[in-house]
């Protein structure tokens, strides 16, 4: 099997992500993609991958409706760590062109207003326990994209309480910024809106 698989090649429909195989793992490759029945990496694979991303690629390979995404394979994060936050080379680049996938498959852009995309960050580990680890959804809303998903949904509290959760979210996972901060200040325009 050839491992130099790339992923403009997996764009163009050259290879399907479904032939990829565990060396591919060693090639210096920091993204890994899953999504419309494909997958780059299998349930065999979670201590490269982490046990959610593993079983989301597996599922995505026997043709369930997964949402397509991309995954940083933990040597990436661990390198970031190692290195004072610097990234290692390729690793944006391999992020732009996971999500470029992405944004190919949903029709949506990350950071359009019209049609955004919304990604969440999850962390995982081989034996993930739900509710334990960090987590980041509705990457992508800002004060743009916030109301085409007003439009899209037709409800402004559903769009404005999940624009609210990200900035929570990131506050407290990126930031330190604690997350009851968010809460006090929400209870109290609630209050003063007259919605508790």
């Amino acid at each position: 099997m050839n491992t130099a698989i790339t992923l403009s090649n997996l764009l163009s429909n050259q290879v399907p992500l479904a032939m990829t195989d565990k060396s591919q793992f060693k090639q210096g490759r920091y993204v890994y993609s899953f999504g419309n029945g494909n997958a780059e990496g299998n349930e065999e694979m979670r201590a490269v991958l982490g046990g959610k991303v593993a079983g989301l690629a597996q599922m995505s390979a026997f043709g369930l409706p997964v949402p397509p995404g991309p995954h940083d394979y933990h040597r990436a994060v661990h390198l970031v760590s190692k290195q004072g936050g610097n990234y290692p080379p390729g690793l944006e680049s391999n992020v732009a062109k996971s999500l470029l996938m992405v944004e190919k498959l949903t029709g949506a852009r990350f950071g359009n207003a019209h049609r955004p995309l919304l990604v969440s960050v999850r962390s995982g580990a081989r034996a993930s326990v739900p509710g334990m680890m960090d987590i980041v959804l509705n990457l992508g809303l800002n004060d743009h994209t916030v109301r085409e998903l007003e439009t899209q949904s037709g409800d402004h509290r559903f769009a404005y309480d999940s624009y609210c959760r990200f900035i929570q979210m990131f506050g407290d996972v990126m930031m330190g910024f604690d997350h009851h901060h968010f809460a006090d200040i929400l209870h109290k325009h609630k209050k003063f809106a007259d919605l508790l």
